[in-house]
């Protein structure tokens, strides 16, 4: 008998199947399995996806929106200010229930894989020491690696790297860096060096919040690919936001991709926040600050949507939804052709899986049991209505439900119930 039985969903690449669960493992996938259960979900026309990951988050800031105060000017360099002063009067409690709150959005919508940047510039390092503590508190349900994120510099700050250090021994999961926020641009270059030395010691991956400006003259992803190549960090190393790409001269581009591809370096923007916060300076035309996806994707660089903010000091909105992310994806990057299109569904859950190195992840028989029922018919559906999670699987266990999504209508002549679900073709 198995312990959990999901009955005819469809998949992502549009087969249907029964998947069987015993434990905390998909023990079965077939068109048909004729075996009991201790539960059965009737999944019939709905789509059953791996559950969703986000490859970059800021989890230790997120909730305090409005603390303390709001960012007027919307800018980045704004909530760097912002959240540098919440980080010194928040408490570690206060930062455990924000992000154990955050935890419950992400578990309701099937989000079970988060990447969130630990801000380890202050001496106390409650951040970091608030961050472990949810890491225990939501394992068996949300696998959640940590970033030793040294916000306002590393070697810009006094202490900056000495607490990196202390963060990665405390049990930090990745190293991460900010080379733009160095006080030069060579500075900016040795400490991707000093970052990608101290990974390759470790054994560790590394991601890198990279050239995060309107700036087309920043351009530390090169570095980051030669010191990926150098040290052999090749398929471990991310370059986070890129956005200064989206300002650079097209014929340096068509030099860097190729770099960027060789050396094995994934890219993650945040379309949600890139738009928002990029371009603040411009009048007209205004840039949005997406960086390349189509092209580095068409030079087989893997790339992934991340959410990184909700109410914070940076985004006042946020819903912990990583089909909102791809919509939003989607249309800046212009990614409106079939293909495309489901191809951000599978940046949200594959794709973000492979960059962040999730082990046993997928729809395969011997994957960990995670998994999420929409009330969609198929990715793209899903992308357009980001709907309800009729179910969502956590290593063996439904950890939560929703009801459909349907309206009801009082017409004459119409029917009495709405489903917004695209007509077959």
């Amino acid at each position: 008998m198995f312990d959990l039985l999901v009955k005819g969903g469809t998949l992502p690449d549009g087969t249907v199947a029964d998947i069987a669960i015993t434990g905390d493992r998909i023990a079965e996938i077939a068109p048909k399995i004729e075996a009991e259960a201790r539960e059965v979900i009737d999944a019939t026309g709905d789509l059953v996806s791996p559950p969703f990951v986000d490859p970059h988050f800021h989890l230790d800031a997120t909730l305090s929106y409005g603390l303390p105060r709001v960012n007027a000017s919307g800018t980045l360099l704004e909530g760097i200010s912002l959240w540098g002063e919440l980080r010194e009067i928040a408490t570690v409690e206060e930062m455990v229930e924000r992000a154990l709150q955050y935890c419950d959005w992400a578990a309701s919508t099937g989000l079970l894989a988060i990447r969130s940047h630990v801000d380890t510039t202050p001496d106390h390092l409650n951040t970091v020491t608030a961050m472990l503590e949810v890491r225990e508190k939501v394992k068996d349900y949300i696998d959640l690696q940590l970033v030793a994120f040294p916000q306002d510099g590393l070697y810009r700050t006094p202490t900056g790297r000495e607490n990196l250090i202390r963060a990665l021994d405390m049990g930090v999961d990745v190293v991460g860096g900010i080379p733009h926020f160095e006080r030069t641009m060579a500075d900016g270059a040795e400490s991707l060096a000093d970052l990608c030395e101290i990974a390759a010691e470790r054994g560790l991956r590394v991601d890198i919040h990279c050239d995060e400006t309107d700036d087309p003259m920043s351009r530390h992803i090169e570095t980051l690919a030669f010191e990926t190549q150098r040290l052999g960090l090749q398929g471990r190393v991310a370059g986070s936001h890129l956005t200064s790409m989206h300002s650079m001269d097209n014929y340096y581009v068509s030099k860097l991709l190729p770099l960027i591809a060789e050396a094995g370096i994934s890219a993650i923007p945040n379309p949600l926040i890139n738009i928002v916060l990029q371009g603040r300076h411009d009048t007209f035309p205004k840039r949005r600050g997406l960086t390349r996806v189509k092209e580095m994707q068409a030079m087989g660089i893997p790339v992934g949507w991340g959410q990184d903010c909700v109410l914070d000091p940076w985004y006042s909105l946020g819903t912990a939804d990583m089909l909102d992310v791809a919509f939003m994806g989607m249309h800046v990057a212009q990614m409106t052709h079939p293909e495309e299109m489901a191809r951000c569904f599978t940046m949200v859950t594959e794709t973000n899986a492979q960059i962040i190195g999730l082990e046993d992840y997928g729809l395969k028989k011997g994957a960990k049991a995670s998994l999420v029922v929409l009330d969609a018919a198929r990715p793209v559906d899903a992308l357009r209505l980001r709907p309800a999670r009729l179910a969502v699987v956590s290593k063996g266990k439904v950890i939560a439900r929703a009801p459909r999504g349907d309206a009801g209508l009082s017409i004459p002549g119409r029917p009495e119930n709405v489903r917004r679900r695209a007509p077959r073709r």
